[in-house]
């Protein structure tokens, strides 16, 4: 049940990042250079590849909410 709450966190984390680059009409290398990390590191979270650590969570939440 733990390990379906954090994929549940973790899709709706990429779906808060997909919309606020439709809303703010924002491409990946823009949103990686702002929130510093790399462009291939914000494909492997959007696309759900990888988890983000806790910083980069917080980070990224942070920035589009």
């Amino acid at each position: 049940m733990e390990e379906f709450r954090m994929a549940e966190q973790f899709s709706t984390l990429a779906e808060e990042i997909i919309n606020y680059q439709k809303k703010n009409d924002m491409p990946d290398t823009q949103l990686a250079f702002n929130l510093r990390i790399t462009v291939e590191r914000l494909h492997d979270i959007k696309s759900m590849e990888s988890q983000p650590t806790p910083e980069e969570k917080k980070l990224i939440e942070d920035f589009v909410r």
